[in-house]
This record gives structure tokens, C-alpha cells and sequence, in this order.
């Protein structure tokens, strides 16, 4: 029997499918510093100078880039899960979770991608591409106090869950014993606990993150910051609020706080450990970061690293590069996209 012309087009175009959505994929292996020395030279210049172009523009863009290295990690290790946009495959993907309420830097992350490509074809991971602008933007925002070589050779994964994230995460909500638990399950201390709370120098969060402190009371939060922050929060709305109130508008803390205002800066997104000076006088945003007050080992790494922020950028930044290792759940196959928020065979 002789098939149209028609058919047979039919014919390939199905196999061609098959083949796309069956596209090869592999193991992530050891990482490596330096892993794209030759496959892709000049890599992490090509990172670092979209990442200062944009911070230059928006210096929030990069507190947007280290809590999406956190936010991605945390999930199914770091594999560029988050990154991921609804689809067939994943039709709830992990940025639709509450708990990733206000997740940005996806835009940057596409561009870093672009020029990548351009450069190395098929070679570089976003999963990778998303810790080298992290690292960068860590540095940058700190003035280069924290900076740290990035192993690297991870894949991006294939599966993007928002209930997973959802409950892996912790929430701006929990109480210190339910964040060293969820801590503990990645492996990680109270201590490194303490550390990695103090991102929380820099960003912001939206008002639906901390509606439990705007009734706490003069135990846990300082009354006049509470009562900005229910100016920051009208009834009925969610915008976002820096989480540092050093970083607020100067009126508003002349207003609420006026023998705090010679410690507004002028330059937001500082990454430094003053997050832990407002801890301990009861002006930070998050239920999660007052309760670290709570336990006897937290309380004294608040004190510690509020008293010593040289030991906190160097702390920080291993506590980022052991994040960085976090691994792909056991048996996990990945790939190198084209695009970050697509899976390869989506792409056709």
C-alpha cells in the first residue's frame, strides 16, 4: 500500500515528537569549581556583568537573586525547579506556592540565559547560571565582603511542584523549633540557621508574610515599628515592605521611629549583619526571625554575629556554597535547557 505524501509528512512530524520528548538526559555528576573553564571561557564574566548591569538599574534585583538561589535549593535541591513556568508537565510549578509570594529576577535569568546560549550552546545549566548570579549579587550587595567560588555542573531538573515547595520551605510564620527541624532535614545547623536568616538584611516580603506580627506584642516586636508596620499595611491589601527598616523611607520612620532615622540608608540592599542589630531590638519583619530569640543556641549566634559582621560574611558565604550542593533527589535525570522556564521538549 502506498501512503500519501500527506501521511508520511504526518508520520515524521509524530516521530519527530516521540524522539523531542524522549530527548536524552543524564545524571548530574561531582561538581567542580571551575567546571566551565574550558567548555565555556569567560562564563562567569558574561554573568557578572548582566548581573551589575542590572543591580545598577534596581539594587533589589539582587536580594531577588539570592532568595531564588535559596528558594530553588531548598526544593528538590538546586536544579532550577523554580525557575519553571506552569505547563503540561508541571501544571502547578513552584513558583505558584504562597510561600513564593513576590519570587522575581526570572526576566534577568532569561537574558543571562540568551547570551549564554549564544556564546556556549547546550553547554551551561540554569540551575549553575542561577548560583553564579546569586554569588555575584551577593558580592556586590555586600561590597565585596561576601563572595565564594562556585562549584558547579548541575542539571536542570524536570519536575516543578508548588506543593512541594510549599511544604519543604519554611514559612516567615514558623516557630524556631519547626525551622531547625525543617533545617535539620537538609542538613544544616542552628547555627547555619542564624546565618542564612540574615539575608533578611536586604529584600522585602509582602504584607500577608508577616500579618501575625501587626497584633504581636511589646515582648516580641517593638511597639513603634509595629505600628509602622500597620501603616505599611492598610486593611484589604498586600504590597511589599522592605524587610529592613533601615532601608524604609526617611519620612515614614521620622514619622513612627524618628530616634532611628540616623540609621536609614541612604543606599538600600546592604547585605550586612545588621539584620541581627534589629533582632535583638525587636525590629524585624518576620515572626521566623523574632523566634530565633527564643533558643538558648540561636539567641547566642544573634548575639555573636551581631557583634562581629566579618564573621558573618565569611560564614554566610560557606553557608551559601553548602546550600549551592544541595542534590537532586536520588535517581533524578536532568538536562541543560535552552530556556530556564521551559523543559527542552516543551521548546517544539
Amino acid at each position: 500500500m502506498r501512503l500519501s505524501a500527506a501521511v508520511l509528512c504526518a508520520l515524521v512530524a509524530v516521530q519527530a515528537v516521540v524522539l523531542l520528548a524522549a530527548a536524552p538526559s543524564a545524571q548530574a555528576g561531582e561538581l567542580q569549581v571551575g567546571y566551565y573553564g574550558k567548555k565555556c571561557k569567560g562564563l562567569e564574566n558574561v554573568v557578572k556583568w548582566h548581573v551589575i548591569r542590572a543591580l545598577k538599574a534596581n539594587r533589589r534585583t539582587g536580594a531577588a537573586l539570592i532568595r531564588l538561589l535559596f528558594h530553588d535549593c531548598f526544593v528538590r535541591g538546586c536544579d532550577g525547579s523554580v525557575l519553571l513556568d506552569a505547563s503540561y508537565d508541571n501544571p502547578h510549578p513552584e513558583k505558584e506556592a504562597p510561600v513564593n509570594i513576590g519570587l522575581a529576577a526570572f526576566d534577568l535569568l532569561e537574558e543571562i540565559k540568551a547570551a549564554v546560549e549564544d556564546r556556549c550552546p547546550g553547554l551551561v545549566s540554569c540551575s549553575d547560571l542561577l548560583i553564579y548570579a546569586a554569588r555575584d549579587a551577593s558580592s556586590i550587595l555586600s561590597n565585596g565582603h561576601v563572595h565564594f567560588d562556585v562549584p558547579a555542573g548541575r542539571l536542570d531538573g524536570f519536575v516543578s511542584k508548588a506543593e512541594e515547595a510549599q511544604a519543604e520551605l519554611p514559612d516567615s510564620a514558623d516557630d524556631v523549633q519547626k525551622l531547625i527541624a525543617n533545617f535539620a532535614r537538609k542538613n544544616f545547623t542552628v547555627e547555619e540557621l542564624v546565618i542564612l536568616s540574615g539575608a533578611h538584611s536586604i529584600g522585602q516580603g509582602h504584607c500577608s508574610s508577616f500579618a501575625g506580627r501587626l497584633s504581636e506584642p511589646a515582648d516580641q516586636i517593638t511597639p513603634a515599628y509595629r505600628e509602622l508596620l500597620k501603616y505599611k499595611c492598610p486593611q484589604g491589601s498586600n504590597p511589599p515592605v522592605v524587610n529592613n527598616v533601615r532601608d524604609e523611607d526617611y519620612d515614614v520612620v521620622a514619622r513612627y521611629m524618628p530616634g532611628f532615622n540616623s540609621r536609614v540608608r541612604k543606599i538600600p540592599d546592604v547585605l550586612d549583619n545588621s539584620y541581627y542589630h534589629n533582632n535583638l531590638a525587636k525590629i524585624v519583619t518576620f515572626h521566623s526571625d523574632w523566634t530565633l530569640l527564643t533558643h538558648k543556641e540561636a539567641f547566642g549566634h544573634v548575639k555573636e554575629y551581631a557583634e562581629n559582621g566579618t564573621l558573618w560574611d565569611e560564614d554566610f558565604a560557606d553557608s551559601l556554597v553548602k546550600l549551592s550542593k544541595l542534590p537532586m533527589p536520588a535517581g533524578s535525570k536532568g538536562e541543560i535547557r535552552k530556556k530556564c522556564s521551559v523543559i527542552n521538549h516543551r521548546l517544539y
